[in-house]
């Protein structure tokens, strides 16, 4: 039976008092009506039938799945119990994985808020929308987003804490965030009694979507000092000097994780305590990658590997690992094709429905066998307000990047290296700051210019081998020292010949003759600070312009 269409403008509700919880309304005028997107639907299935295959889940009596996303902010894959990682306890997601299914190699489209996000809601690589490719770049008013389908099909949405963000999701024409009805205070922050308050207001025999939004393990982290023996267990991968500032950074970002894990254990207890767990698809993740140097807003798999785990008690057999190769803008598709609905051929991710429904222990099968990823603009960290564009293909054994201008700066201008966090010194980065004023020591310089440095053109990692891909083959290649009779340049214009076919069918501007909009498009949210007041005093002195020397050099320009 089709579901009413509601009231064209609703008021705001309060349906939580004391809590400062708000429901808030204005629910039909999202993008296009309901009509148009029927018109849209049918032209789309028409031409697109053998296409979208699903799983049809909507037949043989069985009742649509709840569909519950628990989104970390910034962490890495390797960032769990259930990986082995010894430094965190992360029991919500063990679980998770335990009793349902673990993707090992999953991966964001783009390593930075907005776009990833933007890519996870629409099932689409981040090229394809605009201005949402730049972060804060809203999604385009026309671009459907899985809420919003579900919603049309019976589901009731929200969101709690940060849904798409940072950037004003009004800019493009939206009335509400992408990620749905706002349950959340003004800060916009994920409680677990704002998930009650979204369940208590769901109509009874309603199937719920929610978007569960962590701010945990994004920066800043303060200034906790802990004890030398709390440190002892903490190794910084090789990629960072090992001292005792970058260990204690670490442990901060350890203890987020371990904030937002309890926080979505909560979560499931009560969709136990009412009975919803076990027909509830479950989807525990996060964003992008750890906000450290050469993680976040970079293509390299500390910015772009995440930790993926899916649960559906009722349907989907647990104890499994799966070491294919998944993209985040395969969920979209998997939540439509779980609520029995055709998938929109704009989307480019696939669905998972079939692997979490086979019941198979999967392991790097030719289906998916690669993975794409994409960067354009992450902050106002260069002249002009240009981003550093690059595109990058994942494969098993190998990551080519592809970096558009390799005459910027891609951790952004000095001295400020805006792309890393923070990018203006407003609060405390432990590790970028220790690099930055250690970055003339023997031990630290290497590590700089693997950090912050220029890089060229193209890149070339075996990841088998370089988990952390600190070697350019390359480059390697190219000095004679490689020892092996690998032929790595053929390698990677096979790679390259992969990656432009790839771009050039899904309409990447970067790979045709269209001009790209990315640089020229303005900074949709302005998060410029000042830096802290009690900045080291190295830091003051290259802010202020006392140290000059050669912007080719890793010293400020």
């Amino acid at each position: 039976m089709e579901q009413p269409i509601r009231e064209k403008t609703v008021q705001p509700l309060n349906i939580c008092t004391g809590l400062g919880v708000c429901w808030m309304g204005t629910t039909v005028v999202r993008a296009l009506s309901r009509a148009r997107r029927s018109v849209v639907a049918l032209v789309i299935c028409l031409g697109a039938l053998g296409l979208m295959a699903g799983c049809d889940i909507a037949t043989k009596n069985q009742p649509l799945p709840n569909i519950l996303v628990l989104l970390s902010d910034d962490q890495s894959w390797m960032h769990t119990g259930v990986t082995g990682n010894s430094g965190v306890s992360t029991p919500t997601f063990d679980r998770v994985a335990r009793e349902g299914v673990l993707f090992t190699r999953a991966f964001s489209a783009s390593p930075s808020c907005s776009p990833s996000r933007a890519a996870i809601l629409t099932g689409q690589d981040i090229w394809r929308l605009g201005a949402a490719a730049n972060q804060s770049g809203p999604i385009d008013v026309q671009t459907e987003v899985y809420p919003d389908i579900l919603e049309d099909h019976g589901y009731f949405v929200g969101y709690s804490g940060k849904g798409w963000y940072p950037g004003d999701h009004k800019a493009s024409g939206r009335l509400r965030n992408p990620a749905g009805e706002a349950f959340t205070d003004e800060k916009h922050r994920a409680r677990v009694e704002y998930f009650t308050a979204f369940l208590d207001s769901l109509p009874e025999g309603t199937p719920f979507c929610f978007w569960y939004g962590s701010r945990e393990p994004h920066r800043p982290y303060g200034e906790l000092r802990f004890k030398p023996h709390v440190l002892e267990g903490i190794k910084p991968p090789p990629i960072w000097p090992d001292v005792r500032e970058i260990r204690g950074d670490l442990r901060h970002y350890l203890l987020r994780i371990e904030y937002f894990d309890k926080q979505a254990g909560n979560v499931l207890k009560i969709l136990e305590e009412r009975g919803l767990l076990h027909n509830t698809l479950v989807v525990m993740t996060s964003d992008n990658g750890m906000p450290f140097p050469r993680g976040k807003a970079n293509l390299y798999d500390l910015g772009t590997r995440v930790p993926l785990a899916i649960l559906w008690k009722d349907r989907v057999r647990g104890g499994r690992v799966i070491s294919d190769l998944v993209s985040l803008t395969d969920l979209a598709p998997t939540f439509v094709d779980a609520a029995g609905t055709k998938i929109p051929r704009e989307m480019t991710g696939h669905s998972l429905l079939n692997v979490l429904l086979s019941g198979e222990q999967r392991t790097e099968t030719p289906r998916r066998d690669v993975i794409v990823t994409a960067r354009e603009r992450h902050s106002y960290a260069r002249e002009g307000g240009v981003g550093y564009p690059a595109r990058a293909i994942r494969t098993h054994d190998y990551l080519f990047i592809r970096n558009y201008e390799p005459s910027r700066w891609p951790a952004g201008d000095p001295p400020y290296f805006g792309d890393v966090d923070a990018r203006d010194y407003s609060y405390y980065s432990p590790t970028k700051e220790y690099m930055i004023i250690n970055r003339e020591d023997p031990n630290v310089e290497p590590l700089f210019d693997l950090c912050f440095g220029k890089r060229p053109h193209a890149e070339l990692y075996r990841v088998r081998e370089d988990s952390l891909q600190m070697t350019n083959m390359l480059e390697v290649n190219r000095d004679g020292t490689a020892g092996s009779s690998v032929d790595y340049e053929s390698i990677a214009k096979e790679l390259a010949d992969r990656l432009d076919e790839y771009l050039s069918t899904a309409g990447d501007a970067r790979a045709t003759d269209v001009e790209s909009i990315w640089d020229a498009l303005p900074q949709y949210a302005d998060t410029t600070r000042s830096p802290r007041k009690d900045l080291p005093n190295p830091l003051e002195e290259m802010l202020s312009g006392r140290i000059r020397r050669n912007a080719d050099t890793k010293g400020p320009p």
